[in-house]
């Protein structure tokens, strides 16, 4: 069968929210995004969706306080016919919360933790690391968390850009190592040059499953 590359086409806020009463009312499979407070995570779905304010962009650490969905709609041409399909993106608040108190992280920690825990509808978390560090305590928490929920998790290190290509490779090569890895499981993301974009929204598609993505033939 002869089927063309998946494209975001469409993107629109839907929802914030805090408890599960709050989440949309329709329901659709959905591909969450985490990461440190700062990774660059709005940029990145900004670029991803090639839509510049839809997530807001801060230089403030922890900006996102809520769960935000976004409802997107793909794109590739299948047999001579446009198949499409939507699906959510939901935006999680930072971890690593270095400037905010006791109280928001025990918060934080917890309406994450349900959504991530208990939605029925989440097929791929998608990990922001920054690629310019080490592996950190956080991050490594993070990830075998995820896991140990059961949940399909890609690892995307954000800001290569601001390495050189050889200096880049070997953080992802030791990230390979650090958290245990396959190549499939990682990759990198500039999202001022949108590098690697259709690689991101391929895995994001594959692990979503035509059957099971909202697929509307045209």
């Amino acid at each position: 069968m002869n089927k063309g590359t998946w494209d975001i086409i469409r993107a629109k806020y839907v929802a914030s929210a805090v408890r599960a009463d709050q989440y949309p009312a329709d329901k659709m499979i959905e591909a969450a995004f985490i990461g440190r407070s700062n990774v660059g995570k709005s940029s990145l779905i900004n670029s991803l969706c090639r839509r510049n304010g839809l997530a807001r962009v801060s230089a403030t650490p922890g900006k996102t306080q809520t769960i935000n969905f976004y409802e997107l709609e793909a794109k590739r041409a299948s047999e001579g016919l446009d198949e499409r399909a939507r699906f959510y993106l939901v935006d999680l608040p930072g971890y690593g919360f270095a400037r905010t108190n006791k109280s928001n992280k025990e918060q934080w920690s917890g309406f994450i933790s349900k959504y991530l825990s208990g939605s029925e509808n989440l097929a791929l978390v998608c990990q922001l690391i920054d690629i310019r560090h080490k592996p950190l305590e956080s991050d490594l928490e993070c990830f075998r968390w995820l896991k140990q929920c059961g949940l399909n998790v890609q690892v995307i290190l954000t800001k290569s850009d601001k390495l050189s290509k050889n200096a880049a490779m070997s953080q992802k090569a030791l990230f390979k190592r650090e958290i245990g890895l396959k190549e499939h499981e990682i990759m990198t993301y500039t999202s001022s040059a949108h590098t690697n974009r259709g690689e991101l929204i391929s895995r994001i598609m594959q692990a979503l499953g035509a059957d099971h993505a909202e697929v509307e033939e045209e």
